[in-house]
């Protein structure tokens, strides 16, 4: 019987050397993504990448097939890992095929971003209602911050302390959305890892762009392919099934805010109601944490799932 070719790189694991990066490397599905490989990424890469071999060699025991997903929060360089860990696959003479969970919104990002935003302020609303602090005087107050998109900013609860049940009512309804089958299609890529590890050759994947238009399916061949890389925010959510090895690429709520701060990702790095999402995206992610097989810190470190547990706690300290 033919020896699976992730069972014999992994026993030469420890002889494995990183292959040099020369030129641009192919990189995730996600129409229009930009991938900008740093040196940083490269070394999270070359210090995952030996340690995913025996991983995979086991998983792919029974199918000769693995699932990997890398997964964390915003700007934390799960493109680019995720693209340098297929190269280095492909390189090492195992197919490998990048998938960006991107393309598996319900909607394309500028209608989804209206419905987080409709979801809080819907919400937020009823909260008052129920709670009687809604009046005239309230909703009209309500307006004029959200005509400044100042209405998720808990810091004007001082000057509107009814804010305090638009706020916390909101929130609690966003939470049940972001991330969660409302927003997320995880039935539909579940079937994508199922028909993968069930040995299909060829596989219809989605792509979705900014636009309406712009969403159609490529026919990608995967008889050469062994290993599926998906590289998302919701790759170890318990919502999405057929996931072999989850590698979380950790960052602090603090160093997720300077990485955007510094990019001034979409004009709005530290607006109010971004800075919510991406905490309710964290508390997603911390959930999932003890499901990852390995936990890499943002300074490059393979974290035990207790010293992760720590360092989190202390930021919330």
């Amino acid at each position: 019987m033919r020896k699976n070719p992730l069972a014999i790189l992994a026993e030469s694991a420890s002889l494995w050397t990183p292959p040099a990066i020369t030129g641009e490397i192919p990189h995730g599905d996600m129409p229009g993504d930009k991938v900008e490989i740093g040196q940083g990424h490269i070394d999270k890469a070359n210090l995952i990448f030996p340690l995913l071999l025996p991983m995979a060699a086991r998983a792919a025991e029974e199918t000769g097939r693995v699932v990997i997903c890398v997964c964390g929060g915003s700007g934390v360089g799960k493109s680019e890992t995720a693209s340098l860990l297929s190269h280095y696959f492909r390189q090492a003479g195992v197919g490998c095929y990048t998938l960006s969970g991107d393309n598996y919104p319900h909607r394309i990002p500028m209608y989804n971003d209206a419905e987080r935003v409709r979801v809080f302020r819907v919400s937020g609303i009823q909260g008052m209602l129920e709670e009687k602090v809604y009046t005239q005087e309230t909703g009209e107050a309500l307006r004029q911050l959200w005509a400044q998109d100042a209405d998720a900013d808990p810091q004007r609860t001082k000057d509107f302390p009814w804010l305090e049940v638009y706020q916390r009512s909101g929130r609690e309804a966003l939470a049940q959305y972001l991330g969660t089958p409302l927003e997320q299609n995880y039935e539909e890529l579940s079937a994508i890892i199922r028909r993968f590890k069930a040995g299909e050759n060829a596989l219809w994947l989605k792509r979705m762009g900014r636009t309406e238009d712009q969403r159609w399916y490529d026919c990608v061949d995967m008889s050469q392919v062994s290993v599926l890389v998906i590289e998302w925010t919701h790759g170890n959510s318990d919502y999405l099934q057929g996931v072999d090895i989850p590698v979380l690429l950790n960052s602090t709520p603090e160093e997720t805010r300077a990485h955007r701060r510094s990019r001034n990702r979409d004009g709005k790095t530290d607006s109010p109601f971004t800075t919510m999402v991406l905490e309710i995206e964290q508390k997603e992610l911390d959930s999932c944490a003890h499901k990852a097989k390995l936990i890499i810190s943002k300074g490059g470190e393979v974290l035990s799932y207790e010293a992760y547990r720590a360092i989190m706690d202390s930021q919330e300290g």
